[in-house]
């Protein structure tokens, strides 16, 4: 017990304060089911097709249809995000989560394992838009890079989870590897259902040190107010933009109030954000590879390397713990260097994290010799790791907080379609262009790597767009403010957008 008290007393250290590690460690949750699930059909996809007389093509379609279907539903999900109270909806999503694992155990024909497959992509559509608005308004931005670095570890931790449980519970039935992930999620939902729901636009934030959330005087910060220091990178990046003459895009300044307008209305709007549009593309090519990787990671592992099942779970496991490794760098890195005056900072370190994973998984995919294969595999997982915390914490800062779940929705929308693809499309080229086997997989990893390169090069853009489309996000969040201040007033707003505005509609930086 010793032991556990220490590593608890040190994570909760690294997340400056007891409230941090309470929201962080619930949001990392509800991400490690969700990345389980894929983590689980890829480890029991050999006894799925036994069990079910089924190949690769039929196991790549069981991602496919999920994802497809969680593309749709995540629509109106980031709607009522921005709408509604976020911890209750969040949480009974995770109630019917459990639900469709426990009938994907029950299901007794591949038909009616795909239809579950379908109602669990309805119900797991909500934990993106819902996690990034909720982190928004939890954490500061000086803090969002290696907090989501921490919520993104789950991710990969949950990878791990359906790997080992499932893969080592589907030896002895696949539908007991089912049953063994729908049980935590009852779990789960309850520590959601207990999360407070923090007020919109930042009032809520909780500050280094913090014990309980709610309880900012005891964080050493005034009474419902933000203690702007020397280390507040919200105030950096707009002094930053003050500094280069970096002006707002006036058209995207808007009149109309976020949080009022449809849904419609919010998916034309951030589309049109430059910056947005690169991240969604570049988010998208990297989650069609990733999620065949994780389908059939350990079935090319096992027939390319000779491994035994376990061994090859081994190796997978290896990937996904370095990628963990990658994911608290990453977020910490992009954060280090913005505080270092690096106004795009967390485009750079994303931007070559994707790069770095693709020339890193290239000699994986070619050789089989252990002694290359392994560290190559390691340091592939670091990189790829390394991609999304700074890359999500850089969607915030281009984004209206108003507007932080239907943004998310639109973008996890466009994602799981390549998420989607991916697996269906690894399975059906290399059992039909490429014969199959472990000689068909090995030829369909080197020809995906093509998209992962793209990807990194697409994120190449953000680079010049982003300080501008930060500029803009501030600009448009004081537009916001001054008009509520004026109809409360009843007195027009007073004036043309700027960079130099207090940030989100509570005046406190975006």
């Amino acid at each position: 017990m010793e032991i556990v008290d220490r590593i608890a007393a040190g994570i909760i250290r690294q997340l400056e304060g007891r409230a941090s590690a309470r929201v962080v460690t619930v949001l990392a949750l509800v991400f490690a089911l969700s990345s389980a699930d894929l983590g689980a059909i890829g480890a029991m996809a050999m006894q799925l097709k036994q069990g079910l007389g089924i190949g690769e093509t039929q196991i790549g379609l069981l991602l496919t249809a999920s994802s497809l279907v969680g593309a749709v539903a995540t629509l109106p999900f980031g709607w009522l995000v921005d709408r509604t109270n976020r911890t209750r909806v969040l949480a009974l999503t995770v109630v019917l989560w459990g639900v469709a694992m426990g009938l994907s155990a029950a299901t007794r024909s591949y038909l009616e394992l795909l239809l579950t497959r379908l109602a669990l992509g309805v119900v797991i559509a909500v934990a993106v838009p819902a996690v990034a608005s909720l982190v928004g308004d939890y954490f500061q931005p000086q803090r969002r890079g290696r907090i989501y670095g921490y919520i993104l570890a789950g991710e990969l931790l949950g990878m791990g989870f359906g790997y080992v449980v499932s893969g080592e519970l589907a030896l002895l039935s696949w539908r007991i590897g089912f049953l063994g992930l729908a049980l935590p999620a009852f779990w789960v939902a309850w520590l959601v259902h207990r999360l407070p729901e923090p007020a919109r636009g930042g009032t809520d934030w909780l500050e280094p040190g913090q014990e309980h959330i709610g309880d900012r005087h005891k964080a050493g910060c005034p009474e419902g107010g933000h203690d702007y220091g020397a280390a507040d990178t919200s105030g950096l990046i707009q002094d930053l933009i003050r500094e280069a003459h970096i002006d707002p895009r006036p058209h995207l300044v808007c009149d109309e109030n976020p949080a009022r307008q449809s849904l419609l209305w919010a998916a034309w709007y951030v589309l049109r954000i430059p910056t947005n549009v690169v991240l969604v593309i570049a988010s998208a090519l990297g989650y069609y590879f990733f999620a065949g990787m994780q389908v059939f990671g350990v079935e090319f592992v096992h027939g390319w390397f000779g491994l035994a099942h376990s061994a090859a779970i081994g190796l997978v496991l290896l990937f996904g713990a370095s990628g963990l490794v990658g994911a608290l760098v990453g977020g910490r890195l992009g954060d280090h260097l913005l505080s270092r005056r690096h106004l795009s900072a967390r485009i750079i370190v994303a931007t070559l994290a994707y790069l770095g994973t693709g020339v890193f998984l290239v000699p994986f995919f070619t050789t089989r010799m252990l002694l290359v294969a392994v560290p190559a595999l390691m340091l592939a997982g670091f990189s790829l790791g390394a991609v999304n915390p700074p890359m999500d914490a850089a969607r915030l800062d281009i984004m209206h907080p108003y507007l932080w779940g239907r943004a998310e929705s639109v973008r996890v929308a466009l994602r799981q379609i390549g998420e989607a693809l991916g697996p269906v499309l690894f399975g059906y080229v290399a059992e039909h262009v490429f014969g199959g086997g472990a000689v068909g997989l090995q030829r369909t990893f080197l020809a995906m790597l093509v998209p992962l390169f793209v990807s990194g090069g697409i994120a190449f853009i953000a680079f010049r767009t982003y300080p501008r489309d930060v500029a803009t996000a501030n600009a448009y969040a004081q537009r916001t403010l001054e008009k509520e201040e004026s109809d409360k007033l009843g007195v027009p707003p007073s004036g043309g957008p700027g960079p130099r505005g207090r940030g989100t509609p509570n005046g406190r930086g975006a």
